[in-house]
């Protein structure tokens, strides 16, 4: 049994948190909230021309997480706990990336507004991959829009989560670097992560390297 009643997976692009999640679903008495970020309809647009797009794609993830967490973070009793495969800091972390100094500055003002009602997670478990396994993953599954997507974009992404990890002090944060791990179809591998994560941590950056 997972000793946390809310969790939260990240990862950078590809890393394969969505999947975690559902396996972790197929398996436990638990509530799944899932990003829908397929319906965003600027983000192919985005990748192929971040400059022009950068604002309005970061608003809408914004506004579309900020409206499925509102709706899907309330206490359960139906559900041993709840797994989410984003936190609402994602949508900050990305923009910072995205945006330039003005347009995250306003962008700032309005993300601060918004996550006063959202709690911190019980634990945050992030999935590290390296940069060649993401761009392996990305082009397995086919998302033409995602192809485009450069390595350094994906080291920049990287380093926004670390940046922010070295500054909670308030959850605990369980980085698992699962190198080539396959963990949907090796049942030992999966059962490695969940034994993980089943353990109790303190605040701050926990780092476990497996695979």
């Amino acid at each position: 049994m997972f000793p946390y009643k809310y969790m939260c997976v990240e990862g950078n692009i590809g890393a394969g948190k969505t999947s975690f999640c559902q396996k972790i679903k197929s398996e436990n008495n638990c509530k799944l909230i899932l990003e829908q970020f397929a319906d965003n309809p600027f983000l192919p647009l985005f990748y192929n021309d971040p400059s022009r797009y950068g604002f309005t794609v970061e608003l809408f993830f914004m506004t579309e997480r900020y409206k499925q967490l509102e709706k899907e973070l309330i206490p359960e009793l139906f559900y041993d706990f709840t797994i989410a495969d984003y936190t609402f800091i994602k949508t900050l972390l990305f923009a910072k990336k995205t945006l330039d100094e003005k347009e995250f500055k306003l962008f700032q003002k309005m993300f601060q507004v918004l996550s006063h009602n959202f709690p911190n997670p019980d634990i945050l478990v992030y999935l590290h991959r390296d940069v060649p396994v993401l761009k392996k993953n990305i082009s397995k599954r086919g998302r033409e829009y995602e192809l485009k997507i450069s390595d350094e974009y994906l080291i920049s992404i990287q380093g926004s989560y670390f940046d922010y990890f070295r500054n909670i002090l308030t959850f605990p944060v369980l980085i698992i670097d699962l190198k080539e791990m396959d963990f949907i179809n090796n049942e030992n591998s999966f059962k490695e992560i969940c034994d993980l994560i089943k353990k109790n941590y303190t605040p701050g950056v926990h780092r476990v390297t497996l695979g």
